[in-house]
C-alpha cells in the first residue's frame, strides 16, 4: 500500500502551521514534508511529530530570499558562503526531526551569471552539501522544478537531474521525482520511472494541469503508482498539491488505497 506524506505547505493551510500535524495525522496520514521548517524552533515541531505519531519525510535546505524571488542559492557564484551555513542549519534541524532526506534548491540563473558557470557552482555547492550530510547519514536530493511555474530555474528535466547526480560523484545524492513538474516539462512519466528509477529516492505527486489533487486533470495515478509498485518503491509519496477547496474534502481520492 503506498504511503503517502502529507506536504504541509500546501495542505491543511486553513490551520497555523503548527496545527497542520495533528489535522494530517487525522486526516490517516502517518508522514509529513514541507518547504522549510525554519522559522519554528526545532524542538516544537518535534514534539508535534512525537505527539501525532508522524514521521519527517523531508524538507528544503534554506532557499535564500524567498520573498525577493531567490529559489536556491546552489547555482550563485559568490553566495556559497551563505549556501555552507544554510546546509548547516538544514542538517541541524534534520538530526532532530529525524528525516534522511534534504532537498538542495538549485536557484534561478541570474542574468550575470552564463549557464555553465551556474551549472560549475551548482556542481561544487552540492557536492560540499553532500559531503557535510554525509556525516550525519544524510541524503541530499535534487528536484527538477518545471521552468513554467518557476522561469529561469537551472534543473528542470530529469534527464538532468540525473547527469548532475552524476558529475557530482558523490554515493548520497539522489533524485527527487515530482510526477506533477515532469509532466508539466516532457510528460513520458512512467517511461522516465522506469529510466531513472536506479536514482529517484524521492517521489511527489500532484494533478496536471492547476497542481490540484491527483485525481484531478490528465495523470493516471492509479496506473502510475502501480508501476511503482512494481519496480519495488518504497519511500514516501509526497502529497504536494493545492487543494481545490477544503483539504479534508479533497482527500477523497486516497480512500481506494486504505
Amino acid at each position: 500500500m503506498p504511503r503517502f506524506a502529507a506536504n504541509l505547505s500546501m495542505l491543511f493551510t486553513e490551520l497555523p502551521f503548527l496545527e497542520r500535524f495533528e489535522a494530517a495525522s487525522k486526516a490517516g496520514f502517518d508522514a509529513v514534508e514541507y518547504l522549510f521548517p525554519y522559522e519554528y524552533p526545532v524542538e516544537e515541531i518535534k514534539q508535534r511529530l512525537d505527539a501525532h505519531d508522524l514521521e519527517q519525510v523531508l524538507f528544503n535546505a534554506p532557499p535564500g530570499d524567498w520573498a525577493a524571488g531567490e529559489r536556491g542559492l546552489a547555482c550563485l557564484p559568490g553566495r556559497e558562503e551563505e549556501f555552507a551555513r544554510g546546509i548547516e542549519q538544514a542538517i541541524a534541524y534534520a538530526r532532530v526531526l529525524g528525516n534522511r532526506l534534504i532537498h538542495v534548491m538549485a536557484g534561478v540563473v541570474t542574468e550575470e551569471v552564463t549557464l555553465e558557470a551556474a551549472t560549475a557552482c551548482y556542481i561544487n555547492n552540492l557536492r560540499y552539501a553532500a559531503r557535510q550530510a554525509a556525516k550525519g547519514g544524510l541524503r541530499v536530493m535534487i528536484e527538477p522544478i518545471n521552468n513554467r511555474d518557476m522561469p529561469g530555474y537551472l534543473v528542470n528535466y530529469p534527464d538532468q537531474g540525473r547527469a548532475l547526480i552524476d558529475a557530482i560523484g558523490e554515493g548520497n545524492v539522489g533524485l527527487q521525482l515530482d510526477l506533477y513538474h515532469c509532466q508539466m516539462m516532457q510528460g513520458r512519466v512512467t517511461q522516465t520511472i522506469m529510466e531513472l528509477f536506479d536514482v529517484i529516492e524521492h517521489v511527489q505527486l500532484a494533478g496536471v494541469p492547476g497542481r490540484h489533487e491527483p485525481n484531478v486533470g490528465e495523470m493516471n495515478y492509479p496506473y502510475i503508482l502501480g508501476q511503482l509498485d512494481s519496480l519495488g518503491y518504497s519511500g514516501a509519496l509526497g502529497c504536494e498539491y493545492n487543494p481545490q477547496g477544503r483539504t479534508l474534502d479533497g482527500l477523497k481520492w486516497m480512500a481506494a488505497y486504505r
